[in-house]
């Protein structure tokens, strides 16, 4: 393989790249990953350090954050459900609707919180 380099003002970069970079690296990382990787930085620098140098935190960070917007988008569905918040209220009452919505969302981030991103 061959090096490569990109030339920026007077200077030649080389073309680095980790190994498994794709694209899905390339979008940025989410809430829930950004607040496990504070986590684990100031309760587990251990677990963060090693992670990081092996090159497995950052594929750990998208899974958490992917798993916990999951858990919280389904949890606010199922709390929708069974409360009776649907398009129809939604329509009526915007602001209860709004304010039922918000509502379900903290309690289904708080149980992810800590079943997930704090564990």
């Amino acid at each position: 393989m061959e090096l490569t380099y990109t030339k920026v003002g007077d200077y030649l970069i080389p073309d680095l790249v980790m190994d498994g970079q794709g694209a899905e690296e390339e979008m940025p990382l989410g809430k829930y990953g950004r607040m496990r990787e504070s986590f684990l930085q100031e309760h587990h620098s251990g677990t963060y350090t090693s992670m990081l140098l092996t090159g497995r935190l950052d594929p750990h960070l998208r899974e958490i954050d992917q798993q916990a917007r999951e858990q919280v988008d389904r949890m606010v569905a199922d709390l929708k459900k069974q409360n009776g918040v649907d398009e129809a209220m939604k329509a009526r009452d915007q602001m209860g609707w709004v304010q039922a919505v918000n509502n379900f969302t903290q309690q289904a981030e708080e149980i992810v919180l800590n079943e997930i991103v704090y564990r």
